[in-house]
């Protein structure tokens, strides 16, 4: 909970637990409020303290406290169709990793909080049941990492969802595909989970590789709560590759990792996606030696950003984070939960009225032109896809029992 400013209160539904940051009294009416009550702007999210994407998903939660933090200690955000600055309240519920919890939350959130602005939970699977629930009461969903592609494919396009904080998963992949074509790598095994998140990049994957004349000679979909990779190795074994590329959640990569280490294959590449963004957790849980030598997404704070010109720099940001979280290190999640927030108070700052096609109005003009240290802001204007904040491959080191990364910035260019 953040410092003095935390209150907690038991919400009416289902004995649920809504936690209420900030300042303030109600707001109107409506699926979403277009009135700031006493003074504040409310933002509803979900958060999961427990279940598969608890790390993943707590570390963006942290990351979008800090902003409202960070925002309100200086008096709250300036808003254009107020004329003024108005406080942030955080209204947030605990989905405790499910989906049909989350479901009856964001619910919640639209028809009995009436919050002014709504944001996603961590990836895809727990955005997923947002999306419905935010287009059919029009509320414009800020999507933080739910990066399915179909989220974004539907037509006519749903103008009531933004992808914040990552690009979309279909994207994700070039980088690799770059990579590995341009080291002539030509026996490439796949095992991906089902999901729209690294479904959608297996998708891209095998298609880039066969444009190129390379089909993966395995290439294999293992249920999102897989944790067993020993039978799975042993196949991918019998087909000599010369790259395992496994996608998956952390929850996923730690335990694909492990036993790749416990087994007798010595794999000539290894890729796995997540410890790029939670080097410290696999570290931990890996162990440094065994991580070096592997490949992953290199995400910020690993790849520094230039051109900020919106919120902290990095330095900033790492060493206030640090004090207010009471942490040693920071990882791409409080990044991208902090990236959420600037992206909420641009629109703010931007949109001429409270409304929700304001603000997705006023996040088309602003793409294309805010760079925070996680990278330049570009969405599709016409589905809300990011296109922007792409990730190049990176492969670890053991630098004296410290984990070191050698960055292939050329991989998000086409080359390398």
């Amino acid at each position: 909970m953040t410092k003095g400013s935390m209150s907690i209160m038991a919400a009416s539904v289902l004995g649920l637990t809504a936690v209420i940051s900030g300042c303030g009294s109600g707001v109107g009416g409506g699926g979403g409020s277009t009135t700031a009550s006493g003074g504040t702007i409310t933002v509803g999210t979900l958060y999961a303290s427990s279940g598969q994407f608890s790390t993943s998903s707590m570390g963006e939660y942290q990351g979008l406290k800090f902003w409202a933090h960070e925002v309100n200690a200086q008096g709250g955000v300036y808003v254009k169709a107020t004329g003024k600055k108005e406080k942030i309240k955080l209204v947030a519920y605990n989905d405790q990793s499910s989906t049909q919890t989350a479901t009856t939350q964001y619910q919640q959130l639209i028809t009995q909080n009436h919050v002014n602005m709504l944001v996603a939970d961590f990836g895809s699977v727990l955005t997923s049941v947002g999306v419905p629930i935010a287009q059919e009461n029009k509320m414009l969903l800020f999507d933080q990492s739910g990066s399915g592609t179909t989220f974004f494919d539907s037509n006519p396009p749903n103008p009531y969802i933004v992808l914040t904080s990552i690009q979309a998963s279909s994207l994700w992949p070039d980088s690799l595909s770059n990579y590995i074509l341009h080291n002539n790598i030509k026996r490439v095994a796949i095992i991906y989970g089902s999901n729209d998140f690294t479904g959608a990049q297996d998708t891209t994957l095998v298609s880039n590789l066969k444009a190129a004349g390379v089909t993966p000679v395995y290439n294999h979909p293992v249920p999102t709560s897989t944790t067993n990779f020993s039978a799975l190795l042993n196949s991918v074994a019998a087909t000599h590759p010369d790259m395992v590329v496994e996608l998956g959640y952390d929850t996923n990569d730690i335990p694909f990792l492990q036993a790749v280490d416990a087994s007798k294959y010595k794999f000539p590449k290894v890729f796995t996606i997540f410890p790029g963004q939670e080097s410290a957790l696999f570290a931990k849980d890996i162990g440094v030696s065994n991580l070096a030598g592997t490949y992953t997404y290199a995400a910020p704070p690993l790849t520094k950003v230039t051109g900020v010109n919106y919120g902290m720099s990095l330095s900033q940001f790492t060493s206030k984070f640090e004090k207010y979280a009471g942490v040693s290190s920071i990882d791409f999640e409080n990044i991208a939960g902090y990236n959420t927030g600037l992206i909420l108070q641009k629109t703010l700052a931007t949109a001429t009225s409270l409304k929700q096609t304001a603000f997705r109005q006023a996040v088309n003009t602003f793409s294309g032109k805010v760079t925070t240290i996680e990278g330049t802001f570009k969405i599709n204007t016409k589905t809300g896809a990011q296109e922007g904040l792409p990730f190049p491959i990176g492969q670890w080191s053991d630098n004296n029992g410290q984990l070191g990364i050698h960055i292939y910035e050329s991989t998000i260019k086409g080359e390398q």
